[in-house]
């Protein structure tokens, strides 16, 4: 009998695997000193070999799997138990201004350390020289209340009719990296200010007045202003009387009446099954994980496919990177280039949904735990979200003959967890189909970035708003990074990737009615080969295959990206953002499975000085990708020319792509999804409206 195993190699570090990890590596420091400049970014689950992870799900976690692993002469060999979970922790030293990444390794914890003993081993450590970690937001508060403390800065305020401070409002941005001044050897920030009319009114919508002309360099290692120029004396522009966005009275204006309660109810409960972060929905199975960096992370993403049982489609599936570059050249906005990921953390900035949650229906919700800056650990109740949702008409066809229609409606699960950076939120989602589809989305609101402007004054780099306020043009990239497994069992390369175009049949013997076009495949030998753009025109999509597995025709089976609407950066080659951002160059990149190739801008993208770290140097490489453990990296993007309807705050817009079977299934998976007319029996005026048995539906 194996021994029983309390966390699943895949499962998120718990509060007290992260106490424990803190503690070892606090344990660890040289002197006194050293422990106690010790400020933690990042405590996350070091992720084990994929061999790991098949022999977890194959005989220590239920719905137990052997067909995961290979099969062997004699059987397989189990061990006893499963190797011990480690933790992988950034720290930074604020009295050193050195950054350091440990490894610790956790023996079984219990649900709290007992009187401060820690019970793990650090196996392996390195100070990181010239980088900068994630600001924190107990930096950006300290920041905050430094600035507004500068004798300097309280007389520029005077200077603008501001003498409250508690009616501003300090963003510390990170520095980014524009010259040699912007260096790692100090950790800087460079915020923007902005102010409140109202200081009892905590709902205010603050970016509504944004201060400008003042330049500030804040050493945040220090915590000291040791720049400061008041440079140009914009006017605060008047309080606009449409800034807030509260409900009815308390932004000064009348909520609609004629909104109807809407309820979805499941009177038997959903149809999705939970079993600690492991997750099953109508065929579909997988594990539900969280980072500090990237949030929600999906991995293990397998369909039941009948008497040909589990079948892969993708190990990991997470959002890793996000870019928004502004286009105003102007102060202060030409340096607005936020990393939200990399220099701040998306999963570190979740909402917790107990304080409102966007969701319907019966939900799951799960938890995550995260250090704080001093190493404490603190819980983001209801974090993730689980649901399902109605989609609207899933198929229909109506026999003209015979009068008889059948059609079912679309259901799907929906994964999904929401952030805020500075002023904007981000929700990103994770659907999965009745028909094996999955579709990643990202769901952009909050409040737009503003500038100040002169009286009389506009610019063509945004959109004026309000008197003296102004939206600058900006653009939202995100990289989605796909771990692809179709058809493969853990640690087997036998994926590969073909380029997809549709081509005009040029006029001649082959096309006389000149009406023909057919799609032509290209096989993507290799990484350079693989640098990839949309293109609408024939229409481009790229497939990846399983090499070995064929379906009923004798075509290789595999799953297809789909674009949705994208673009590409719109600054010229030569912008300083691009040389930490060079991954956004092109929508596809295509890797061999790398352990240590994560993040596409490298590690630590905070002022970071070199030139193209991570994807675009590591696909220099050039290595091939004919069969292959592949990975693939996705850049999407969106364009904002700010419209008035975007303020005081912006409804949501999505941007997306689509993970669909293409040959995976002998028929369409969908055809087995039962009527659903009957679900609820609704009354339309009076006139009852029944299911009949074969799915129709009649009035009588």
């Amino acid at each position: 009998m194996v021994r029983a195993q309390t966390s699943h190699p895949l499962d998120p570090l718990s509060a007290a695997e992260i106490s424990v990890a803190v503690a070892t590596v606090r344990a660890a420091g040289a002197t006194p000193e050293v422990r106690d400049g010790m400020r933690f970014f990042e405590v996350a689950l070091v992720e084990p070999d994929k061999n790991v992870v098949a022999l977890a799900d194959a005989y220590f976690f239920p719905p137990f799997q052997p067909s995961l692993l290979p099969k062997t002469k004699g059987g397989p060999v189990i061990p006893s138990k499963l190797p011990p979970r480690k933790a992988r922790l950034v720290v930074y030293n604020k009295k050193s201004n050195e950054t350091s990444i440990w490894i610790v390794q956790l023996s079984e914890v219990h649900a709290a350390t007992r009187g401060g003993h820690h019970r793990g081993k650090v196996v392996w450590s390195k100070v990181v020289p010239d980088v900068q970690p994630p600001m924190d937001a107990v930096e950006y508060a300290e920041c905050e209340a430094v600035v507004k403390d500068f004798p300097l800065f309280r007389e520029a305020m005077k200077r603008r009719g501001i003498e409250d401070m508690d009616l501003v409002m300090v963003d510390a941005w990170c520095a980014g990296y524009h010259s040699d001044a912007d260096a790692p050897s100090r950790r800087l920030a460079k915020p923007l200010i902005f102010c409140r009319t109202e200081s009892d009114c905590p709902m205010e919508n603050g970016y509504a007045r944004p201060v400008e002309g003042i330049h500030i360099l804040v050493d945040m290692q220090n915590m000291v202003v040791i720049e400061f120029e008041d440079r140009k004396l914009v006017p605060l522009p008047p309080a606009d009387p449409l800034r807030n966005y509260t409900p009815g009275e308390t932004r000064g204006g009348v909520d609609r009446s004629d909104v109807k309660p809407l309820q979805i109810i499941q009177p038997e409960g959903p149809s999705f099954r939970v079993n600690g972060h492991f997750v099953q929905w109508q065929k579909w199975n997988f594990r539900i994980g969280f980072t500090p960096r990237e949030g929600l992370v999906i991995y293990s993403v397998a369909y039941i496919d009948g008497s040909r049982g589990r079948r892969p489609v993708a190990h990991r599936l997470s959002f890793v990177e996000m870019v928004v570059p502004y286009g105003d050249p102007n102060e202060p906005h030409y340096r607005k280039n936020a990393f939200d990921a990399g220099e701040d953390g998306l999963g570190k900035n979740a909402h917790s949904l107990k304080k409102g949650c966007d969701c319907l229906g019966y939900i799951k919700y799960f938890d995550a735990h995260l250090t704080n800056f001093n190493g404490g650990v603190e819980t983001i109740e209801n974090c993730v979200c689980l649901h399902e949702e109605d989609h609207g008409i899933l198929w229909k066809h109506q026999d003209w003959r015979s009068g008889l229609a059948e059609v079912r409606r679309s259901r799907r699960l929906t994964v999904s967890f929401i952030c805020t950076v500075a002023n904007y939120e981000y929700g990103f989602f994770w659907h999965f189909y009745q028909d094996g589809k999955i579709e990643a989305e990202v769901k952009l609101t909050g409040v737009l970035s503003l500038g100040a402007l002169q009286p009389g004054e506009t610019r063509k780099y945004g959109t004026t708003i309000a008197p003296g306020l102004y939206a600058p043009v900006h653009q939202h990239f995100f990289v989605a990074r796909m771990d692809m497994a179709v058809d493969c069992k853990p640690g087997e390369g036998f994926n590969q990737v073909v380029e997809v175009n549709v081509k005009i049949e040029e006029p001649g013997k082959n096309n006389v009615h000149n009406n023909a076009f057919y799609a032509e495949e290209e096989l993507l030998r290799s990484e350079l080969q693989a640098m990839r753009d949309c293109n609408t025109l024939s229409a481009r999509h790229w497939i990846v295959r399983n090499t070995r597995n064929v379906n009923r025709t004798g075509q290789l089976t595999g799953y297809k990206l789909v674009p949705g609407s994208n673009c590409l950066p719109l600054a010229g080659s030569e912008a300083k953002f691009l040389r930490r951002a060079a991954f956004l160059k092109h929508n596809l990149w295509v890797t061999p499975y790398a352990r240590d190739e994560m993040y596409p801008g490298g590690e630590f993208p905070n002022q970071n000085p070199r030139v193209g770290e991570g994807l675009a140097t590591w696909v220099k490489q050039n290595r091939s990708l004919e069969e292959a453990d592949i990975v693939l990296w996705y850049v999407f993007g969106i364009t904002h020319i700010p419209r008035l309807e975007d303020w005081p705050v912006m409804p949501v817009e999505r941007i997306g792509f689509m993970l669909m079977p293409h040959g995976f299934f002998n028929c369409s998976p969908a055809v087995d999804v039962p009527p659903s007319a009957g679900d609820v029996e609704v009354k339309d005026n009076g006139i009852s409206v029944k299911p009949i048995q074969n799915g129709l539906i009649a009035k009588l």
